[in-house]
């Protein structure tokens, strides 16, 4: 089954963006209780933590459609215009992550190669305290935080890469499911990193 329009893009455009301390945008409710259901059906079931290429995965028809919106025109359209920036035309990096561990979420900003990042959260429900994502006033103390997101289905945060773009989470060791697009500055660094990622799951017996 594939549902039209899985994303709720009037509710994002909506939504409005924040400057500081950083450009980031924090949206709930993007997805319907019946495509939330139907994508958790489908997502799959990974045996360990870490962000996994989206194209070495075999994605459902409807998680394949999700992927397509989130990297698609129109949220890059909504994006450059939340963040003052032209993503269109630029190269993504879609990775997909099934699983977390207890060494994830450690204080970090993303590589320079990375414009802007976007992950839209999967799991039905969420109440741990861990694995919520905190965007931080400084890398160095995660409870110094100005915004927290659930890590719950239909929630997405985004946010444009900057020196001071801090983020992390408390430790969460279990299923923690979500989609994230990277626009990235150079194809070349894209293929790179899904290579690593790659590399990665096969290190890790994901694939043989």
């Amino acid at each position: 089954m594939v549902i039209d329009g899985l994303v709720n893009f009037d509710a994002l455009a909506a939504t409005p963006a924040h400057v500081r301390p950083f450009p980031h945008l924090l949206a709930t409710g993007l997805l319907s209780r019946a495509a939330v259901q139907h994508l958790n059906q489908q997502f799959p079931d990974l045996p360990v933590s870490g962000l996994l290429p989206a194209n070495i995965l075999k994605l459902s028809p409807a998680l394949s459609q999700l992927a397509d919106e989130l990297r698609g025109p129109r949220m890059a359209e909504i994006l450059a215009e939340k963040f003052d920036i032209e993503l269109t035309g630029l190269p993504t990096m879609l990775t997909v992550r099934s699983q977390a561990a207890a060494r994830d979420g450690r204080i970090h900003t993303d590589s320079e190669s990375k414009i802007v990042t976007l992950l839209l959260y999967l799991n039905e429900e969420w109440t741990e305290p861990g694995g919520r994502l905190r965007l931080l006033n400084s890398g160095t103390d995660v409870e110094d935080y100005f915004a927290e997101v659930v890590p719950q289905a239909g929630t997405l945060v985004a946010f444009r890469r900057t020196d001071n773009s801090w983020h992390g989470h408390h430790p969460f060791v279990g299923q923690r499911r979500y989609l994230m697009v990277n626009w990235m500055r150079d194809g070349g660094v894209a293929r790179f990193e899904q290579t690593r990622h790659k590399v990665a799951a096969v290190l890790k017996g994901v694939f043989s």
